[in-house]
């Protein structure tokens, strides 16, 4: 039987969370609803910017996560309400699904997840739902609160109808349906919340999408702390122009290399076409950029190309203005990021004497590289990480997209609660509009479950 999410009864430790959902539910549809579908927020531990290259990543699933409470219509209507009265509601028919990638909504991202599961469903109709959201993963944050809407409403619309899909397909499908609101993500955020399991980290790899589970030293424990400043990855170019950037460089290193460079656009597979270690890529990127930024001219001149049919071979829509390129930062980023990856399973897989000071070195060598070569950190982001750090963290490195979000640090279990402490004071009592924060913004987690279906 295919792995597919698997439907549960309501933790009780959750009930009282679940019935005021379900009250909600009533007082707004005048019903019950049939179910609850939960996908969970994400952190990732190392390998950022990868993912979208080819190239393992290492998350965990986190404690917080989004959850629809809900019911199906035969009417094809889809109304969305919102627990927190910040965000308004949103209704439309499931065969009419608009997604505009400008000034990007909350239930668009649920809309994603709506519109890919018709589209790989080959449905042109079909049953609706409506449902009550409740979310606590901090939004715009680096732990993938977009994604879990996406998910959440993609495993909504399967319950809703039905339908039945594995983990891995549903993980594939919500990842390709998010470039409905302009982002080209790699498939990490989706994978790891379908694949997730509880108590262990995974390490996801693609082409082929698949999982294995990485068991973290048992006497450390990761911290969520947030900068309070908010990253839209979706509200600006910055992401995509990361990934066109990529898609260059990956183009030029084949051209250089003799290959035929227009159909190659990620560094894994350029790396796998040319039999070469990560060493040899970074070997390659050394020889071959120089560190000055490119301009279109230059690597039109380069591809021997014209700028129409660079926007064609290259570019994304929102990027098509772009006039400076960083090929070696981004080169060298990705393919030190992905060794870094590899290291971190090797050491936690030896678990040998000094993996703890090990895991955290790659740690925070990852967020040096994010600051200088990606340059997708924020001062603020800079001085958290510089805080855990100084505070008692093994290792602290950004999460997420970046630009602002999260910071993920290593603590030693014995260490934890000075550690709070000491961030707490540091960092969000010395600002008054992060004081009002604490609560949601610096917390410890433990690897969690992956999304799930829970009976009313």
């Amino acid at each position: 039987m295919a792995d597919v999410p698997p439907v549960e009864k309501i933790p009780e430790a959750k009930k009282e969370r679940f019935d005021k959902l379900r009250s909600t539910f009533i007082s707004k549809y005048g019903t019950e609803p049939d179910y609850f579908a939960r996908a969970p927020g994400r952190v990732n531990l190392i390998g950022e910017h990868i993912d979208y290259c080819g190239y393992a990543v290492l998350p965990m699933a986190i404690e917080q996560d989004v959850i629809f409470a809900t019911s199906s219509n035969a009417d094809g209507k889809i109304t969305f309400s919102n627990l927190n009265p910040v965000y308004k509601d949103f209704e439309c028919d499931v065969s009419d699904i608009t997604i505009p990638k400008d000034n990007p909504q909350w239930y668009f991202y649920a809309l994603c997840g709506v519109k890919g599961m018709m589209e790989h469903m080959k449905k042109t109709t079909a049953l609706g739902f409506n449902c009550v959201v409740e979310g606590t993963v901090p939004p715009s944050a680096g732990l993938s609160s977009s994604s879990a809407l996406v998910c959440c409403a993609a495993l909504t619309m399967m319950q809703a109808n039905g339908w039945s899909l594995s983990k891995q397909e549903l993980a594939d499908m919500c990842a390709h349906c998010e470039h409905y609101i302009g982002t080209e993500g790699g498939g990490m955020d989706q994978a790891i919340s379908f694949m997730a399991k509880h108590g262990t980290a995974k390490l996801i790899e693609f082409n082929p999408l698949r999982s294995t589970d990485v068991k973290l030293p048992f006497d450390t424990v990761f911290v969520i702390s947030n900068s309070c400043v908010q990253a839209n990855k979706a509200a600006s170019s910055n992401f995509n122009i990361r990934v066109v950037e990529c898609r260059i460089a990956t183009q030029i290193l084949a051209k250089s290399n003799s290959l035929e460079w227009k159909g190659i656009k990620k560094f894994a597979e350029l790396q796998s076409l040319l039999l070469t270690t990560l060493d040899e890529m970074i070997d390659k990127v050394n020889k071959t950029f120089h560190k000055e930024p490119y301009t279109k001219t230059e690597i039109c001149s380069i591809l021997e190309v014209t700028p129409e049919e660079l926007a064609s071979t290259s570019l994304s829509e929102n990027t098509l203005n772009v006039e400076s390129f960083k090929l070696y930062q981004r080169a060298s980023h990705v393919y030190n990021e992905a060794k870094r990856v590899v290291e971190f399973k090797q050491t936690c897989d030896l678990n040998a004497s000094g993996t703890v000071e090990k895991l955290g070195e790659l740690m925070t060598a990852s967020h040096d590289s994010c600051r200088d070569l990606y340059e997708c950190s924020h001062p603020d982001l800079d001085n958290l990480v510089q805080i855990c750090l100084k505070s008692g963290a093994l290792g602290s490195r950004l999460t997420g997209a970046g630009w602002g979000g999260c910071a993920v640090s290593m603590v030693r279990a014995t260490d934890v609660l000075n550690f709070l402490a000491k961030v707490r004071d540091e960092y969000y009592l010395k600002s008054e509009e992060r004081s009002t924060k604490i609560l949601e913004s610096l917390f410890a987690t433990e690897p969690g479950a992956g999304a799930a279906i829970y009976k009313v």
